[in-house]
């Protein structure tokens, strides 16, 4: 079974428009340099049907919306452990 986590990122246009182009890298950029590629499955998925609360994430199903930059780096600090170094 795999027990990674599942973050799914909004790439349908409106989302992606709002801002996930950028946010996709955040969040690679993010688990590249902590080591956390291995605890998770971070994937695109087209529309969330939340067009109006874009950008927007899934993690593990719960939806985050309304994002930028600061707001997912939050996120996944509460996930990971702001000084988390994924051994």
């Amino acid at each position: 079974m795999d027990n990674r986590i599942d973050i799914q990122i909004c790439l349908g246009s409106s989302c992606f428009s709002r801002g996930n182009k950028r946010l996709v890298k955040v969040v690679e950029q993010y688990l590249n340099e902590r080591n956390l590629r291995h605890l998770v499955y971070f994937h695109g998925a087209h529309c969330f049907s939340s067009c109006d609360r874009g950008p927007l994430i899934s993690i593990d199903g719960k939806e985050y919306t309304g994002l930028n930059e600061d707001k997912v780096i939050m996120i996944l600090d509460g996930i990971f452990g702001k000084t988390s170094t994924g051994v």
